[in-house]
């Protein structure tokens, strides 16, 4: 954000960042529930399915901590993270959509991934 950058702006950059903070939070709880669903001894989809929760949980964890720091990171590191927990949600979301029951998993990794890019799109 530059000093030039209007007010409304502003409430723009703010309003996306808490938006895909939220969704980053709403989307690893999911992620997470649906790894702890799955037997960890069960066959390898469940295995791939267990992970996949795992990993998407962790990233966008990380992404909700990342957005909540005041200045800690900058604009690129931001973008990288932003675009990381996009597409690891997007994979995700695949994942889930061919494990029955997993539809809410799936639908709050689509989410978090549209707030990612709708966030990403006000850095650029």
């Amino acid at each position: 954000m530059t000093s030039t950058t209007s007010q409304q702006e502003l409430f723009r950059f703010l309003e996306d960042r808490f938006a895909c903070a939220q969704a980053c939070t709403e989307c690893a709880r999911a992620c997470a529930l649906r790894a702890s669903l799955v037997d960890p001894d069960g066959t390898e989809n469940q295995e791939l399915v267990r992970r996949t929760g795992i990993m998407c949980a962790e990233v966008c964890d990380a992404t909700c901590r990342v957005l909540s720091e005041q200045n800690q990171a900058d604009e690129a590191a931001i973008r990288v993270q932003l675009d990381w927990c996009r597409q690891v949600c997007l994979e995700s979301a695949h994942v889930f959509d061919a494990q029955p029951g997993a539809e809410e998993s799936a639908e709050a990794c689509r989410a978090c991934a549209r707030a990612c890019g709708e966030f990403l799109a006000t850095l650029r």
